[in-house]
């Protein structure tokens, strides 16, 4: 009685076997996947090693894992789990294959970047301005105030002007006029920025004259392009509004005013305010605009209404192509400019889900 029952403790602490039952274990797949990405990064690093001309291929190394690991996810299912499991875990990793396909570029993007603008980036791209600089050195100190000061310019007069659109096409808009009003949104929304740009700059024009470049027409410009999409994204998140809220409001007598201040607006808040981060995030990366409305300087300004104003973007362009005496060295400045605004778009699309996350209406007791 003794030995059967050693028996059967010793078997139940046995720890069951995936492979005995014809299955592969849970930490396989990944097993195999960080073995397949080891050797196709290990391959194409030696590819690149042995051709000191071409650098470190990212997309070539990605590509490769995946393929590999398509491949040896296959064999591997296939002689322990047979034909039927194997073909799943085929279109499974075929599937995840198109999406690391559709990433290749982004991946791509990220990495040319990261190399080419690390090069510049320390404490006197952030310190300095390009004013008297003609070869190495300087910094985008004046772009990125210009740049901060024209977006908060026009988030100030974008947001006022899109929240309250949106409320009266969800509370008040009827008929004619709120259609007329969803379809001129949906128009602004596709025009081209430098269209935007060209109506601030004509119409500063039309007041101070021709040739005048401020950093308030920059604003203005951004803007135009603004405020669509905060009037769409401020209606889909009050359109989700239960009307269940506004009617027990209603029925206790409050105003229709107060219930959209008190009921309608909080309950919404977090998915407006993400609306608006992500707005501001599409109008930081703007050049064609700001390049016709504000123009370029390399000179700091910090005020809107004297004189042309510098922006990040339009730094980057102008780095790039209007290369001085030492090419490389503003080329350096073009990619570290450009991994800065990625850098701060990333930031505020980060911001964006933290405000969705903590700022939405609990729903639990």
């Amino acid at each position: 009685m003794t030995q059967i029952a050693t028996s059967a403790t010793t078997g139940a602490n046995q720890m069951p076997n995936p492979y005995s039952a014809d299955l592969l274990g849970r930490r396989t797949p990944w097993l195999v996947l960080g073995g397949a990405i080891v050797v196709g990064f290990i391959a194409v690093w030696l590819v690149s090693a042995a051709d000191s001309a071409a650098g470190f291929n990212i997309v070539g190394a990605v590509l490769l894992s995946a393929v590999l690991y398509t491949v040896a996810i296959y064999i591997t299912s296939f002689l322990v789990e047979g034909r039927r499991k194997a073909t799943d875990r085929l279109i499974t990793a075929l599937v995840g294959g198109s999406f690391v396909l559709a990433l290749l570029p982004l991946i791509s993007l990220l990495f040319t970047v990261i190399v080419n603008g690390s090069a510049r980036f320390d404490l006197e791209f952030f310190t300095y301005s390009m004013r008297n600089i003609v070869g190495e050195g300087g910094g985008i100190v004046h772009a990125l105030v210009g740049t901060v000061l024209m977006t908060v310019a026009a988030t100030v007069i974008s947001v006022p002007i899109g929240l309250m659109t949106s409320i009266y096409l969800v509370e008040y808009g009827r008929g004619p006029l709120a259609r007329s009003i969803t379809f001129l949104v949906d128009v602004m929304t596709g025009i081209p920025s430098i269209v935007a740009g060209l109506f601030a700059y004509s119409v500063f024009a039309l007041i101070f004259g021709p040739g005048i470049k401020l950093g308030i027409a920059g604003a203005i410009a951004l803007s135009v392009i603004m405020i669509p999409i905060v009037v769409r994204s401020s209606e889909d998140m009050l359109k989700l509004v239960p009307n269940e809220l506004r009617e027990a409001a209603y029925a206790l007598g409050v105003p229709k005013w107060l219930t959209i201040m008190k009921v309608v607006l909080p309950t919404s808040i977090a998915g407006i305010m993400t609306g608006v981060t992500l707005a501001i995030a599409r109008v930081l990366g703007e050049t064609a605009p700001l390049l016709v409305a504000a123009g370029f300087t390399n000179n700091l300004n910090y005020s809107l209404v004297e004189g042309r104003m510098q922006s990040l973007p339009v730094l980057v362009y102008n780095q790039y192509v209007s290369q001085g005496s030492i090419p490389q060295a503003y080329i350096d400045r073009a990619w570290a400019g450009a991994l800065t605004l990625i850098l701060i778009v990333m930031a505020l699309n980060l911001i964006a889900r933290l405000i969705a996350k903590y700022f939405a209406p609990k729903t639990g007791r």
